[in-house]
């Protein structure tokens, strides 16, 4: 269970708190402080994802602990950048939006879980969480160094990542979806199926009745 995938996921978590703490102060030297602490997180989350392959350790446990680790980490920061003093600061709506998103995708995942469906994420998904980690650097670090608005640059990726993210999450509800129906259909067909009788052999002959005793 523990194995070297499981544990990176269980550091980027460990290091939510980090995170927020650091986001807490909004003068630049904290500000980049925290996108380390968040560049450190993403690189575990792609070195648990690519150790989980190529040893053939992908389990339940390390598929339903790696999005939980990414979406505590990218929750944890957009709230924290909400409540910054920061100004400008992503809009509260995209984040309702996106957080809205996860909070969905992940009760479906428990559903279907219960339902002994282990969904994975698509290529949407992965392509949403790419672009939330580069929208996310760019709206931590915020300031801007040299010719680089590193606010604005985290803006455009932010907007790409909330289409994308809605795409992909209306897409993995109608997956699941599916998925349950098909299982549903399934079990009725298989209750709806009567059970055949047992036949008798036509050479059986039929029981003779004993004769009747005279008085």
């Amino acid at each position: 269970m523990l194995d070297l995938p499981n544990l990176l996921s269980f550091l980027r978590i460990a290091l939510v708190p980090f995170l927020v703490y650091c986001l807490t102060d909004t003068d630049p030297v904290s500000s980049l402080m925290a996108a380390g602490i968040f560049f450190i997180a993403c690189l575990t989350d792609y070195f648990d994802g690519y150790l989980a392959r190529k040893h053939g350790q992908t389990t339940i446990l390390g598929t339903f602990l790696d999005p939980l680790a990414d979406k505590l980490l990218v929750m944890a920061a957009l709230v924290m950048l909400v409540a910054s003093d920061r100004v400008p600061g992503p809009p509260a709506w995209m984040v309702v939006v996106i957080l809205g998103r996860e909070i969905a995708v992940t009760g479906l995942r428990s559903v279907a879980a219960g339902q002994g469906l282990v969904v994975s994420a698509d290529q949407l998904g992965k392509y949403k969480t790419l672009f939330q980690m580069f929208a996310l650097h760019g709206l931590i670090i915020h300031y801007q160094y040299g010719f680089v608005d590193f606010h604005l640059l985290g803006m455009y990726f932010l907007w790409i990542a909330l289409v994308v993210g809605v795409w992909s999450g209306l897409d993995y509800h109608v997956t699941v979806a599916r998925l349950l129906l098909g299982k549903h259909r399934a079990a009725d067909d298989r209750t709806a199926t009567p059970a055949q009788p047992s036949s008798i052999p036509a050479s059986t002959p039929p029981a003779q009745q004993q004769p009747e005793r005279s008085a």
